[in-house]
């Protein structure tokens, strides 16, 4: 098939070449040599009349032109794909499909155990790629890296399609019989203290710390953790806290040795959503998962 005079072969393997710079890798996932490879480079660059990739040192790079062809033809494949991928219907019980899912650590332990269980018992043959959440997650759905994130609704662009799934407060949690178990946790007190923060792997502010800032509280930090569900650990035994999310809380407090106080300070609750490509948005297995999670959201909250 030909579009203006573009074999869409070539279209697919200019999507590829675009996202690893490189013929060796882009000819391993397209399962095809490397010759061949070079040779749908070579055809590329004659019909932009551009080099399209750029060697530079050990690597390739991409030209300004390739740059700005990225997202066009990524969506582009993205059409194509979510076309040929849906099917009519979508039975858990006997389909066997790889959904994948970018979430923190956090969604992951508030979660995880819910999701695990509901997919062995109703989709014995469907396979979760359980995947952490990085820097601008939402370009992984519109690369198609992703079926689904379950991330922070500020993380995400409004025109994408998604569903906020809980709201979740923010509570100070302290050792069970360190210095700050006992008395009101005071916005004074609760600055002084030392504290363990979360800080993303993306080098983005966790929503705690960004609510301290708005509030005008500088935070004494002693540790910081890329992980929202070490922090409990890592305040157990020890004069420090830690402004997290309730539902996390709750989870760390029923293991023992903790307890919470309120928040000294207005916060806005923390929205979770799920957001998807809205090319998918009539898919059936993706709307399967999609009423998959929340069901999982509704038996986390039971068990609060």
């Amino acid at each position: 098939m030909r579009f203006n005079k573009l074999d869409m072969n070539l279209l697919a393997a200019l999507d590829v070449l675009l996202k690893t710079r490189s013929v060796t890798r882009a000819s391993e996932e397209m399962f095809i040599t490397q010759s061949a490879m070079s040779n749908a480079l070579g055809r590329l660059r004659i019909f932009f009349d551009d080099p399209l990739l750029v060697q530079v040192g050990r690597g390739m790079e991409l030209s300004p032109l390739a740059e700005t062809l990225r997202e066009p033809v990524r969506e582009i494949m993205m059409r194509v794909e979510s076309a040929t991928r849906i099917r009519p219907l979508f039975d858990p019980l006997t389909d066997a499909r790889t959904f994948n899912i970018v979430l923190s650590d956090y969604s992951l332990a508030v979660l995880g155990v819910h999701l695990a269980r509901a997919v062995a018992e109703q989709a014995p043959n469907i396979r979760l790629n359980l995947r952490p959440q990085h820097a601008d997650p939402s370009k992984l759905l519109d690369r198609g890296e992703a079926d689904m994130l379950i991330v922070p609704d500020y993380l995400g662009p409004n025109d994408q399609d998604h569903e906020i799934i809980f709201d979740d407060g923010l509570v100070v949690l302290v050792d069970g019989e360190g210095p700050y178990a006992e008395g009101e946790m005071t916005a004074e007190r609760f600055a002084a203290a030392p504290q363990v923060l979360m800080e993303p792997l993306s080098g983005q502010k966790s929503y705690s710390e960004v609510a301290m800032r708005n509030a005008g509280i500088v935070p004494r930090t002693v540790m910081w953790s890329y992980l929202f569900s070490a922090i409990p650990d890592l305040i157990r035994g020890t004069d420090r806290v830690a402004l997290i999310q309730q539902r996390l809380a709750r989870i760390a407090v029923a293991r023992g040795g903790l307890r919470t106080h309120p928040a000294p300070f207005a916060i806005a609750p923390l929205k979770q959503s799920m957001r998807w490509h809205k090319h998918r948005t009539r898919d059936p297995g993706l709307i399967w998962l999609r009423g998959i999670v929340k069901a999982c959201v509704t038996a986390s909250e039971a068990g609060m």
